[in-house]
């Protein structure tokens, strides 16, 4: 009786047993057919434990020339980690689009670095161009776009040329306070000049946005450039710390001095800049404020701030910064584009013979010119090419695909602007420097500078650049009115620096040779 018992129970758990295998069986298979309609994650390297492929990144002088190396074995899209970071890495024109445009509301965020933590008081939502998107961010981009984005013949743009032209006067006396030993001997002198053309462009965009200018002697605003551009270089490197983040107190004191350079500063803009126009502002105060008010950008953020109960203080006087920040990345493209041209004295020539053309020799050149001198367009557009400035990482703000792959939530995709701006599938020749590929002949026998849809240096989409246009026109008549004054070369003693897939330049960089030029001469067009 106890032995059937016994074999009754057993036979009883065996089916059981066996019931249970079967179920996590068919749920196993059930399982695998439902993983089969579902989509893929892109292909990439094997991840190795806490580094994930970041060796592979080590490999090559610059992340971006990495990716477009890896593209060659896995394909226009995959996948990595970095760190503990999922990444998905896309590499052609189509695919960009699809991330930046078609799903563009998908990927809104940005990568949550400790550094721009650092940066902006703690909270990288402080910043635009770091922050993740959103309403409000959307809300502070509405009135920056007016000042940001001026269009050519509005009221915005006639006041920027009004205030570069008023600031290249005054960078050309102290450039030519500096050369004034070569106009006597006619000897090359080699200057530093990246620190004045950022001074200049400080002071261009401080005049256009807050109606305000610094002396270049002025200890404190030649501090603050140079801090800007410390950091506009910072921001555009890479450390172990973006990806371990458990890396923090090895690098506490590098994120102690960042947090100190962005405190310096806000403290300077709010004691120079704000200060003045709050109380400009409040002696009004018994008259009702709009829009028509503003004297200039700074106005117009002060006074949004009254208007819009959802809007802070904190969200004003950052959203300054973050656009006088904006005078580094004209400087940086500036150096950029006069260090090509001092290398390649055609180059050179044929932009002074263009100036000569339009100015008749009689006048300084202004920006008022641009839209008559497509070659000098066209150099700094091939400037912005070459240096490949790589576009902010985006990060999907929900599970979506790409090209079919699945991408989760959370994971930063990498846009390989580097690709683009140098693959061979996009361009003729890509290595060589060559104004000329941005220019064609309109039906009215005109040159036109057409760009093509693959080139977008300041990115695309509803998170392109805002101030795409203030750089360029900054540069532009910045490069135009030194090449106007002055023959400028490379410097023997010290070369012209390459850097990959960057458009910043370490503040302390390779300096120019310039030769005063005499105004009665003409410089005849290249054959």
């Amino acid at each position: 009786m106890f032995l059937s018992s016994v074999l009754c129970f057993t036979a009883a758990a065996l089916a059981i047993v066996m019931l249970a295998v079967d179920h996590c069986r068919r749920r196993r298979q059930h399982a695998g057919d439902a993983a089969k309609d579902l989509p893929q994650r892109a292909p990439g390297p094997k991840v190795w434990p806490i580094i994930g492929n970041m060796h592979l990144l080590g490999e090559h002088a610059n992340p971006f020339i990495a990716f477009t190396a890896l593209s060659k074995k896995y394909g226009d899209i995959f996948s990595m980690v970095l760190g503990n970071t999922p990444c998905v890495i896309v590499n052609n024109y189509e695919l960009i689009k699809e991330v930046l445009i078609t799903k563009g509301s998908h990927f809104g965020g940005r990568p949550d670095f400790l550094r721009y933590h650092a940066l902006f008081g703690g909270d990288r939502n402080n910043s635009l161009a770091l922050c993740d998107w959103s309403e409000l961010q959307k809300t502070r981009r509405q009135v920056a776009r007016l000042y940001c984005s001026p269009r050519f013949s509005s009221l915005h743009y006639d006041t920027l040329t009004h205030v570069a032209g008023s600031e290249v006067d005054h960078f050309l006396d102290r450039l030519g306070s500096m050369t004034a030993s070569a106009a006597k001997a006619g000897a090359p002198v080699s200057v530093n000049i990246k620190p004045l053309i950022q001074a200049a462009c400080a002071n261009i965009f401080a005049g256009y946005m807050c109606s305000t200018r610094f002396s270049y002697d002025d200890a404190d605003f030649v501090n603050i450039v140079r801090l800007f551009d410390e950091i506009f270089w910072e921001i555009n490197q890479g450390y172990a710390v973006d990806f371990l983040p458990w890396l923090a107190p090895a690098y506490r004191q590098h994120m102690g001095r960042l947090a100190k350079w962005a405190l310096d500063i806000r403290t300077f803009i709010l004691t120079r800049i704000i200060d003045e126009h709050r109380r400009r502002l409040v002696e009004g105060e018994d008259v009702e404020l709009d829009q028509c008010m503003a004297r200039d950008f700074t106005d117009a953020l002060l006074i949004q701030l009254q208007e819009d109960p959802h809007l802070e203080w904190q969200h004003i006087i950052f959203e300054l910064e973050d656009f006088l920040g904006g005078h580094s990345a004209v400087g940086n493209l500036t150096m950029l584009s006069l260090a090509a041209v001092a290398a390649r004295p055609e180059v050179s020539a044929r932009i002074q013979a263009e100036v000569e053309t339009v100015t008749g020799g009689s006048r300084a050149v202004s920006l008022a010119d641009r839209p008559n001198m497509p070659y000098t367009e066209a150099t700094i557009l091939e400037a912005l090419r070459v240096a490949s400035s790589p576009i902010v990482p985006h990060v999907a703000t929900q599970d979506t695909t790409i090209a079919g792959y699945q991408v989760d939530k959370g994971t930063m995709v990498f846009i390989n602007n580097h690709e683009l701006n140098t693959g061979e599938a996009y361009w003729d020749e890509p290595a060589a420097f060559r104004p000329e590929r941005f220019l064609q002949t309109a039906k009215d026998g005109s040159t036109v500078v057409v760009k093509p849809a693959h080139f977008i240096p300041f990115s695309t989409g509803k998170r392109t650049c805002i101030g795409y246009r203030l750089v360029q026109s900054c540069s532009f008549v910045l490069l135009a009115s030194l090449l106007q004054n002055y023959n400028v070369t490379v410097d023997p003693e010290h070369p012209v620096v390459t850097y990959t897939a960057t458009v910043a330049l370490p503040p302390d960089t390779f300096p120019l040779a310039f030769v005063p030029r005499d105004a009665a001469s003409t410089v005849p067009a290249p054959a």
